[in-house]
């Protein structure tokens, strides 16, 4: 393993391995994720297709989820009815492996009114109850019209970083101290079981406190015996619509802190040998090196975005007018590691990458700057 992902062993984590697979056997083996479209081998667990249904669980799993009703109850890890949101009910915490990039609003001296903030983050992440069987009521189209129903499992997470430490450009004096609050966020993670279009089978529900709501709807897969080297792709962090894209032109006002944080990469607190720092330019890099020398058995993917279909983002007043959040798209990868913590469970790590698109400024190209606030974390579930 590398210096970096050799932090991963410092928690011991508690799984089940006794609950028999529920999802049902693939059919379709592409795995979307924000970098595009993903190699199809050894992807498994999608859609079973008949003419009148799409369903996500083997039938017999989808007859018991209805005949019992719907019911609220502490979430279990593996639950064979959460489908692919299974492996993530317990407690999930990363120290300093959070990494956060946000293009604000400014009121800079010189040159465009926005500064570039960076931070490191502690995070936990909890998923503690599910409510199973909500019913979507529907009909069948066409004569003679019959019951239609939609059943949906749904998982509560709560959210909560504390910052580590944070630098920024141009030089503000906002960017906060260690311990700060920095975001917290209360949602529910649905997984639809039937009557899925075009395989859309999760959606993340997430409310914000800065006063933002988010349906966000995509995919699942699960990766066997995944290759760590092509799960997490390369993405940009740079703003979108800006007249001058020549990051190395030292005129470049729109990409100067950019530059400045791409030759000098933000290290918060780490001073680990080796250690490149978070690039904002490729703020994807420490989840691959984070994940590299993992030995993982499987990997489920979860991708969602709120352009797919009827989802979106909702925003008070203040917020469309100074810093409209536009778009998010996220991939959590949750890998189950082929390494026993000390009860003898199989280890497991929970990675993400979420890119929420905030418009503003004015662009000598027309319409706005779109400027991608990108988070990415590496966690490790310390609870079942």
């Amino acid at each position: 393993m590398t210096c970096f992902s050799s932090f991963l062993s410092r928690v011991d984590v508690q799984a089940r391995t006794d609950v028999p697979n529920a999802l049902a056997p693939s059919s379709k083996l592409i795995a979307v994720h924000s970098g595009g479209a993903m190699p199809a081998a050894r992807l498994v667990r999608k859609v079973i297709q008949t003419e009148e249904l799409q369903m996500k669980l083997h039938p017999q799993m989808q007859q018991a989820l209805a005949s019992v009703g719907r019911r609220v109850a502490p979430a279990v890890a593996l639950d064979p009815q959460l489908g692919p949101l299974a492996p993530l009910p317990g407690t999930w915490k990363s120290a300093g492996l959070g990494w956060n990039m946000i293009a604000l609003p400014f009121a800079a001296p010189a040159g465009p009114p926005f500064r570039l903030l960076l931070n490191q983050f502690d995070e936990t992440l909890v998923f503690t109850l599910v409510d199973k069987a909500v019913p979507n009521r529907g009909i069948t189209e066409g004569t003679p019209v019959a019951e239609k129903d939609q059943l949906t499992v749904t998982l509560d997470y709560e959210q909560v970083i504390h910052q580590v430490a944070a630098a920024d450009l141009p030089l503000s004096g906002l960017a906060g101290s260690a311990n700060l609050a920095i975001h917290h966020e209360a949602g529910l993670w649905l997984f639809m079981t039937n009557h899925v279009d075009d395989d859309i089978d999760v959606g993340r529900l997430a409310t914000v406190p800065h006063g933002n709501s988010v349906l966000a709807l995509g995919t699942s897969d699960v990766v066997e015996s995944p290759d760590p080297g092509t799960l997490i792709p390369q993405v940009s962090g740079l703003p979108i619509n800006i007249p001058n894209t020549d990051i190395d032109d030292p005129n470049n006002r729109y990409l100067a802190p950019y530059k400045t944080f791409h030759d000098q990469p933000f290290k918060g607190v780490v001073n680990a040998p080796g250690f490149p720092g978070f690039d904002p330019v490729d703020p994807s890099a420490l989840l691959r090196l984070a994940v590299n020398g993992l030995d993982i058995a499987r990997t489920t993917i979860l991708h969602v975005d709120t352009t797919t279909q009827s989802a979106g983002i909702h925003n008070i007043p203040f917020i469309e007018r100074q810093a409209d959040a536009r778009r998010m798209v996220a991939t959590f990868w949750i890998h189950e590691l082929n390494e026993l913590d000390a009860a003898g469970n199989p280890r497991m790590v929970l990675q993400y990458l979420q890119d929420v698109s905030l418009d503003f400024l004015s662009s000598p190209n027309g319409g706005l700057i779109r400027w991608p606030h990108i988070s990415i974390n590496t966690l490790e579930k310390v609870t079942p």
